[in-house]
């Protein structure tokens, strides 16, 4: 089964060059009911936009704890 997990991303495009340079390669990130979530920085590739990574995200996990997809459920 799927687990769907709620994180706020505020990523501004300056923080991206980190991630897309490989100077930074892990997201560490709180969900709203108030967990630390680790994951690669390279899934946000599609989420990206030009004021960065900005507002709530739904990120889904299978059941071992794999990435399956990363969507914008708001933005700020």
């Amino acid at each position: 089964m799927h687990q769907r997990l709620h994180v706020v991303l505020n990523i501004s495009p300056q923080q991206l060059i980190y991630y897309y340079e490989g100077l930074v390669s892990t997201v560490v990130a709180n969900t709203t009911d108030g967990r630390t979530v680790h994951f690669p920085a390279n899934i946000l590739r599609s989420v990206v936009q030009a004021n960065g990574v900005q507002g709530l995200f739904e990120l889904v996990i299978n059941e071992n704890r794999k990435f399956v997809s990363i969507k914008r459920i708001d933005s700020k």
